[in-house]
Formats: C-alpha cells, structure tokens, sequence
C-alpha cells in the first residue's frame, strides 16, 4: 500500500484501495476489514458545507434489508417515543424485532401478525425491565386486536426463549389510575366527583390486594379487576354524592375505556365485602345490601386481614365437619335434644344445611357448564348382509376357505343356467 499503515484487526500491511459505490475505501486484502469508509453527500449544500455523510448512516446500508423490516424497526422506535420509554428500551425492542424478524415463523406469517410484532417486542423490553406496561395500552395504540396480539406475544417469546417476568400488581396500578381524569376539576367533572389522588390510589391498593388475597384476580386479566377496585375506592371516600353514580358513567368521566367484565368484577368484590361486613357486630344490625355496604368500605379494609380468616374459616369448618360426619350417626344412635345430629333427621332425604361459600376460585365455586356429546345409540342386531368382500376378512381356516369357494362357485353356476319359462 503507498503511504504505509496496518490493518486494526489482523495487523496486515496489505491494505488496498477498492471502489464501492462510486467511492474509495481503504480495505485489508488479507482478511477484508473495511479500514476507512468512503464518505457520501446528500445534496450540493451539503457538498458546500462539507456536511459529509457516512456510507453506514446513507440508504446504503438500508438495502439489506426489506421494507417490511424497515417499516417495523420505525414502528419500534416510534412507539418508544410515544410511550417515554428511555433509550436503552429501544434499542433492546429493536434488537429484539431484527431476532424475531428472522425466523420463518414470522416470515411467512400473516400481514396481521406482522403488525403487531413490534407492540410485542417493546411489552417484552418493558415486562423485563419492570416497566408498568399492560397489552391493553398497546392494542390501543396501534388499534390491533387483542387475541392476536397476545397469540403473537406467547409465540415470540416461546420462540426466542426469553424469560419474562410477570407484571407486578402495584406498579399496574399506580399507572393505570394515574391516567384517570378525575383529579382535576374540568367543565366535564363536576366538583363533588373530583378526588384526590393520593387517597384514591391508596385505597385502590387495599382493595386490590383484598381481590387478590380472596382469588378474585387469580387467572384474570387484571384491568376489570383495577377498574372495579378504583370504582369503588372513588365511590366510598364520598358516598353521598357518588353511589348514584354508574360504572360506565364513572369510566366516562375518567376518560378511560370500560372493560367488559368489570361488572362482574364489581359484583364479587361486592359479594367479599358483605361477607366481611357480617363479621363485625355494628354492621350486623344495619342488614347492609350491596349498594349501602360501599359506606364502610373504610372500616372493613382496615380489619380485612382478620374479617377475611373469619368469614372463610367458618364456612369451611362447617363443611369439613360435615363432611366427616359417619353415615351412621343422626339415626337413632342415642342422641340428645341438642345435638346437631337430631336437627338433621327433620330435613328432606337428599338435602344438607346451606354453608357458607368456601374460600375458593369463582371458576370452581361456579364451574362453567359443558355440554357432554351423547354417543349415537347403536342399532346393530346380528342379521344385516354381509358382502363378499367383508366375508373374506371372518375366514380363518383352510375349510371355511374352501367351503366359501365351493359356495361361490354354486351360486355363479345356477346364475348362469338359462330359465326354462
């Protein structure tokens, strides 16, 4: 090479001017180390201000790659700007969409799929690195569907082998109630429904973690659990204004969309709250119904731990000492007046006490019902003909062969005899 210099890889002398593109670069022969890039322009103000542009950072280097690739890796980087998200989580989300973008799987996949590839790259970057971030939040931004996305979102991370940690509940929280327009007054929020954040969350929280403690979150998606939870945090911190007020009427007012099963959400925990309120001796007398149990919210969360042992202890005591009762006893076995045994022989054959509900998942206190298919009765009698090509399979001995063959030739030959009439 004129002018001498060495390679920084192999340390080779052999360094060689090579046209690329219409531009030189300096190139080792012995090992192919590109050792200087040739520089491009963009326009002739450019040129004047020698404003140069490196061959890595021209359309250049987009060529290896597709457009369907370039479109995601920008879709990638936009929505880590759109979300806040700090450098280093986009070029994890990016570096994970260039991974998932080269398996076949993805490939050949549907154009819907493909869509949201990049939705799911960022929710893997934030759910590792304990960023509050749910699948609802990016279905909506990129207005994908959620069954797809969350089918995209299992087979990525089943097929790059990731290790995702699941959300944690109370970051979810704070987030998502964060975004609910309810703490500033606004021509849409009336004054007596504004409320303040810190106390909203807080109470939020307990009623959450009194979800989760009582199966109600177990198996779930967590939003119509949160959204139930600050519903009725909302109402009980002032009840005389706010228990007129709907759930769908208060998403309205936060802005936020309602899921669809946070009626039924609303309803257990309601259920878990009355129980609890039978429990305390100044509640009993007031016969509370779920709409007038919202006014002690307060008392019950701040005696939950013990209100929710008694509740449920007492229902599966009953049940277990049911339970291992004997057959036997209650029959005239010598008991008293005041046993329990003499109580239950004046109830109907077939029927035990109502107990309390067991502490227990909604979907085994309420299992869905499944249609059992009856199999088709079978009508086969014994005397249906059999053609001869299923008789040949019943053969087993050389003489039932031979008596079928001497039958078979019987039979051609009276066919085959001409009618005298």
């Amino acid at each position: 090479m004129p002018g001498g210099g060495r390679c920084p890889d192999c340390g080779s002398a052999e360094l060689v001017e090579d046209s690329h593109y219409s531009q030189n670069q300096l190139v080792c022969s012995d090992c192919g180390c590109v050792v200087t890039e040739g520089v491009l322009t963009t326009t002739f103000s450019d040129e004047g201000n020698l404003r140069e542009v490196t061959y890595s950072r021209s359309t250049g280097e987009n060529e290896q790659v597709s457009r369907s690739q370039q479109r995601g890796l920008r879709r990638v980087r936009d929505l880590c700007r759109v979300l806040q998200l700090p450098p280093t989580f986009e070029d994890t989300a990016v570096a994970y969409y260039q991974q998932a973008h080269q398996l076949a799987g993805i490939r050949t996949a549907r154009l819907q799929k493909k869509e949201v590839l990049a939705g799911c790259c960022v929710l893997i970057t934030c759910r590792q690195r304990n960023w509050p971030l749910t699948m609802g939040t990016i279905c909506t931004l990129l207005y994908a569907d959620l069954d797809v996305f969350s089918g995209t979102y299992m087979q990525i991370v089943k097929l790059l082998g990731l290790d995702v940690p699941s959300l944690c509940l109370v970051d979810l929280v704070k987030t998502y109630c964060s975004s609910f327009k309810l703490f500033e007054a606004s021509p849409s929020v009336p004054a007596k429904y504004v409320e303040d954040k810190e106390k909203m969350l807080s109470r939020t929280l307990q009623l959450v973690e009194l979800a989760d403690e009582t199966w109600l979150v177990t198996g779930r998606h967590p939003l119509p659990v949160i959204t139930a939870a600050t519903f009725l945090a909302w109402q009980s911190l002032r009840p005389s204004d706010r228990l007129t007020c709907s759930l769908a009427r208060f998403c309205k007012l936060a802005n936020v969309d309602l899921p669809y099963p946070a009626s039924s959400r609303l309803q257990e925990l309601l259920a878990v709250l009355l129980r609890m309120a039978e429990q305390l001796a100044w509640l009993q007398v007031l016969k509370l119904d779920k709409r007038s149990v919202v006014k002690h919210i307060g008392d019950l969360l701040q005696h939950r731990h013990m209100l929710v042992r008694k509740a449920f202890r007492d229902g599966t005591a009953e049940v277990d000492a049911g339970e291992k009762e004997p057959q036997g006893q209650g029959q005239g076995q010598g008991l008293g007046d005041g046993d329990v045994g003499s109580s239950s022989l004046e109830l109907p054959a077939g029927k035990r006490p109502a107990s309390p509900a067991l502490l227990l998942p909604p979907c085994m206190l309420k299992p869905p019902k499944r249609v059992c298919s009856i199999p088709p009765v079978s009508t086969v009698t014994g005397d249906e003909d059999i053609s001869d090509s299923e008789i040949e399979q019943y053969l087993r001995t050389p003489q039932e062969i031979r008596d079928f063959q001497k039958a078979q030739a019987a039979r051609q030959a009276a066919q085959s005899v001409p009618n005298p009439t």
